[in-house]
């Protein structure tokens, strides 16, 4: 952990603030360039925009897809106020960002939460593998 990379944290913390400060959860990230430039800032809409989708990390990620190109994407880093969590992580994967530093941890969030939370959601498959696979055979070359 550089100095430049606590700085950048310190900022998505502050987001993460401003975020709650708005009415929404506390969590706020920033795409910083290989040259230290901050590119883009996010922070946690998901109440004030009414989409389950709007966190900051999916938001930026969404942007680096659309703005940057792979080079640029590869050598660009997020910083952000948590781990992201799994529909962040897929969309951060798929935008061809280098790298994430994030403060906390799933597992520290994870003990700052009330031990409750919406009930776990069934999974039921695989199925209809020959089927399923007619759309997709061949995509991935």
């Amino acid at each position: 952990m550089t100095p430049d990379d606590e700085r950048f944290l310190r900022r998505a913390i502050d987001l993460a603030a401003e975020a709650r400060a708005g009415g929404n959860p506390p969590f706020g990230s920033l795409l910083v360039g290989p040259d230290g430039d901050v590119l883009a800032e996010e922070r946690n809409t998901t109440l004030t925009d009414n989409d389950i989708s709007a966190h900051p990390e999916q938001k930026l990620a969404r942007w680096a897809a659309r703005e940057l190109d792979p080079a640029a994407a590869a050598t660009t880093t997020m910083y952000t106020s948590c781990q992201p969590c799994g529909m962040c992580a897929g969309a951060i994967e798929r935008s061809g960002l280098g790298r994430v530093v994030f403060a906390l941890s799933t597992q520290q969030l994870t003990t700052l939460k009330p031990p409750t939370g919406p009930p776990p959601v069934r999974l039921d498959g695989p199925a209809l593998f020959d089927e399923a696979r007619v759309p997709v055979e061949g995509y991935y070359r």
